[in-house]
């Protein structure tokens, strides 16, 4: 089972080998800098990614009142074609096209495992907090990891399509996982 997970890891880029050094301003500078490093989150000194996720809490909490199922989706799959750009923009910017600061990533692909939740965004049982806290802990399992193919993505792929397609295939993992467990959990 540990052969599955031995492949080629990218070497983790630390911030005195970036063109430009991650800080409020820096993300203030451009549009894409501020959605890539998820309003900020992203310039956690700890856990950016983990940052990042919890940032859409907050999201879904904000718009689903306003959206529809259907309006929901448009805007999920516009938010992955934005983050595309994005993620492009900064991480030429930065000299490094998947710097761990960048987060939108992990924002827009835990939107999508939201979506399909059960009571998502919802603290106030016990049940609900066991789906969120479940997904939650899935997804930055996966997103960490990066089992196959999710690992093969995060190497060859680059630039900001790279960026944003492994956490789209972590959180299929993720939903895969939910979704077994919930039909388990129904029998």
């Amino acid at each position: 089972m540990a052969a599955l997970f031995r492949q080629k890891k990218k070497a983790m880029t630390t911030s005195h080998n970036l063109n430009v050094q991650p800080s409020w301003r820096f993300i203030f500078s451009h549009p894409a800098h501020f959605l890539s490093f998820g309003f900020g989150s992203g310039l956690s000194p700890r856990a950016p990614g983990t940052m990042g996720t919890l940032m859409a809490f907050p999201l879904y909490w904000a718009l689903t009142p306003f959206l529809t199922t259907k309006s929901y989706m448009i805007m999920l799959i516009w938010a992955f074609g934005i983050g595309v750009l994005a993620c492009e923009k900064t991480g030429r910017t930065l000299g490094e096209s998947d710097y761990g600061g960048i987060v939108w990533d992990e924002i827009v692909a835990f939107l999508l495992i939201l979506f399909f939740t059960p009571m998502a965004g919802s603290f106030s049982t016990p049940t609900a907090i066991f789906w969120n806290v479940l997904a939650f802990s899935l997804f930055r399992f996966f997103d960490i990891v990066k089992p196959p193919p999710i690992r093969h993505f995060d190497i060859h792929w680059h630039g900001g399509m790279g960026v944003m397609f492994d956490d789209i295939l972590a959180a299929g993992y993720t939903l895969l996982c939910m979704a077994m467990l919930k039909s388990f959990l129904l029998i």
